[in-house]
């Protein structure tokens, strides 16, 4: 597959590879595939097996970027094939910056739309206690809020042209570091993300780009994902979904893209990782003529 290399150096984030720092959540979900495709290129191929492919979504928090503290929410449609391996595919992409929104939609291909995030964490009481830890809490040794667990809820609204529209409800377990910070947050690792993007308004050509990720990661409990109360297809309405002449954009029926993409985040969840101590390191992406079909 033939890959050229695309012009990064724009917007404030100055040249590549663009650092991210601070922690994050990667929920692996099962996603139809029916849904799926209404996001994908027709000219690349979607992983699937009996009618799914794998999905999810990254929910992050920087504390240190080129666009500076903003969190962000990648809604992942699927996986697309890149053999011998595979590439995600990105639904949406919320942040709450709109340098990152600019930088996400000109040079990288995403489909950024800036957005609030609301985050409220409560104290909820454990559902059960084991005999020795009643004990010890009664003789002193442990004190009652050790019947608690942390839980933050974090709405997501999405901020387009004045107009607010929530997307979803994420509520998650607070993070070792939250809680305590000698709390175990699982080894250090290494690891890469590749990703497919483009064939949007902002950037018609496909790209591919990888995220060079390093931290502590553990398996946790996935996060409960709720959505808005009511999905106002009228309100998906923008220019976004009706000016543009790409083919993947065209593909997807008017006024559906945020149903769809919430769809995704309302799907099965099978993991949930959780990234503490983030460093990911972004690399320039390249121009790619077309996805591969051959899976063999």
């Amino acid at each position: 597959m033939e890959v050229k290399d695309t012009n990064c150096t724009s917007l404030g984030y100055g040249k590549p590879p663009w650092i991210f720092k601070g922690s994050a959540l990667y929920q692996l979900h099962l996603v139809k595939a029916e849904n799926a495709r209404a996001f994908i290129p027709k000219e690349c191929k979607l992983v699937e097996a009996f009618g799914y492919t794998l999905g999810g979504f990254f929910l992050a928090s920087y504390d240190d970027s080129p666009a500076g503290i903003f969190d962000e929410l990648v809604v992942i449609a699927g996986l697309v094939w890149n053999p011998p391996t595979s590439c995600a595919w990105a639904a949406r992409v919320l942040v709450g910056s709109d340098e990152a929104c600019l930088h996400g939609r000109k040079v990288v291909g995403l489909p950024s739309q800036v957005a609030r995030f609301s985050k409220k964490i409560t104290a909820l009481p454990q559902t059960s206690e084991s005999k020795s830890s009643s004990f010890l809490r009664r003789i002193g040794l442990r004190t009652s809020s050790s019947n608690y667990k942390n839980h933050m809820d974090v709405e997501v609204t999405e901020i387009k042209k004045q107009t607010a529209m929530s997307i979803c409800n994420i509520n998650v377990n607070a993070t070792a570091s939250q809680q305590d910070s000698k709390g175990w947050m699982g080894p250090l690792i290494k690891m890469s993300l590749p990703n497919f993007s483009g064939r949007t308004k902002y950037n018609s050509n496909l790209l591919k780009y990888s995220c060079q990720i390093e931290c502590r990661v553990r398996a946790v409990q996935p996060a409960k994902v709720s959505g808005p109360s009511a999905l106002d297809a009228d309100k998906e309405n923008s220019s976004e979904d009706q000016s543009s002449n790409v083919e993947s954009v065209s593909r997807v029926p008017r006024g559906t893209k945020r149903n769809f993409s919430i769809s995704v985040m309302l799907s099965k969840p099978i993991l949930a990782l959780e990234f503490n101590h983030l460093k990911m390191r972004v690399e320039a992406p390249t121009t790619v003529t077309a996805c591969s079909h051959d899976t063999t």
